[in-house]
């Protein structure tokens, strides 16, 4: 679809509100850029780090991530496709609505199409892009430029409305074919993108919508919004578990580095006679049979959901834990009960 102008009889100065939405996701994909996301594809784990929409993460609290989503792009191509897209149409729009009006329809898209994908999508997916705001965008242009059909030239409606629907369809069948793309958040935006337009329209030859057919739209967008948050489906498991369970398993290791150097030093010592047995028993007691046996009681006590994307790494390490424990312990009872030259690698 071409560049988008508007020639139509009131012209209403420019406040920047597209401008900054664009800037905004481009200054936050340089951010992640410089925080480890790839230029090419951002890992999942940076997505959902910066507020990715994903059901878990978004329905343990997280509301926020169905708003922040917006602004995030999985790579240098997805964000200059809806930068592009959005530049064509956003400032016409937004010319053809009011600075606040369109911003009001562009976040309503953007939320409802997040909405959308968390129902669709669930736990499957994590979710992030403008584009669901932006076919709200485009929503709201077929709808200018079908009520205002007769206010423009037959030139003007055709090559405005007809690239426009084209535009919108073939990304949307693009978007059944092509995998990886949130086709719900695409269809969900551009409904309401229709809807909201139908609310917060106005028309340049001063003839408004009725007041019941405005309040029709916006008791449709509420009911939709009602209906999707009643019918978002329960996760398999709690972000929150997951995030702890990441947290303690990465401490975990941690301290097991640590134990595996006292180790070395207990090793140290014994081969070169630099301490009693008993002494040797006893340091190896509490430099590694105490801390793994600490250890293994705060892993235990951590969501033992077998849900959790971290429960096998979990499951492995309680069982290295209790391993190390008990072999820690077997061999400091050896060394009390009689003498050995040396001590085995850890």
């Amino acid at each position: 679809m071409q560049p988008l102008h508007l020639s139509l009889k009131t012209r209403v100065p420019q406040v920047a509100i597209t401008k900054l939405i664009i800037a905004a996701n481009i200054l936050v994909f340089a951010a992640m850029l410089l925080n480890g996301a790839g230029i090419w594809h951002s890992p999942n784990a940076i997505q959902l780090a910066w507020g990715a929409n994903f059901g878990p993460a978004t329905q343990d609290g997280e509301w926020w991530r169905l708003g922040t989503a917006m602004f995030l792009h999985f790579g240098v191509i997805h964000l200059l496709i809806n930068v592009w897209s959005l530049w064509d149409a956003g400032q016409l729009v937004e010319r053809m609505y009011g600075h606040l009006r369109f911003a009001c329809i562009y976040m309503l898209s953007g939320l409802s199409g997040n909405l959308v994908s968390l129902v669709i999508q669930g736990d499957s997916a994590v979710s992030g892009g403008a584009s669901g705001a932006i076919f709200g965008v485009y929503g709201a242009l077929l709808t200018f430029l079908w009520l205002e059909r007769k206010s423009l030239t037959r030139h003007e409606f055709r090559w405005l409305f007809w690239g426009a629907s084209v535009f919108s369809v073939a990304t949307i069948i693009f978007g059944f074919i092509v995998p990886g793309i949130d086709n719900s958040a695409h269809i969900g935006g551009f409904l309401t993108g229709i809807l909201s337009s139908i609310v917060f329209s106005q028309s340049f030859e001063v003839k408004t919508i009725a007041r019941n057919t405005r309040l029709l739209a916006g008791g449709a967008i509420v009911l939709a919004f009602v209906i999707l948050v009643i019918n978002i489906p329960t996760p398999k498991y709690r972000w929150s578990d997951e995030l702890l369970v990441r947290k303690k398993v990465d401490e975990f290791l941690l301290k097991d580095q640590a134990i595996n150097r006292s180790w070395l030093q207990i090793m140290h010592e014994g081969n070169n006679g630099e301490a009693t047995f008993d002494s040797l028993a006893e340091h190896i007691d509490e430099a590694i049979s105490e801390p793994y046996e600490q250890s293994f009681e705060q892993l235990s006590q951590l969501p033992n959901d077998p849900a959790l994307p971290s429960a096998a790494k979990l499951q492995n390490l309680l069982q290295y834990v209790e391993k190390r424990k008990s072999e820690s312990q077997v061999l400091a009872d050896k060394i009390r009960s009689k003498p050995i030259m040396q001590l085995p690698p850890p």
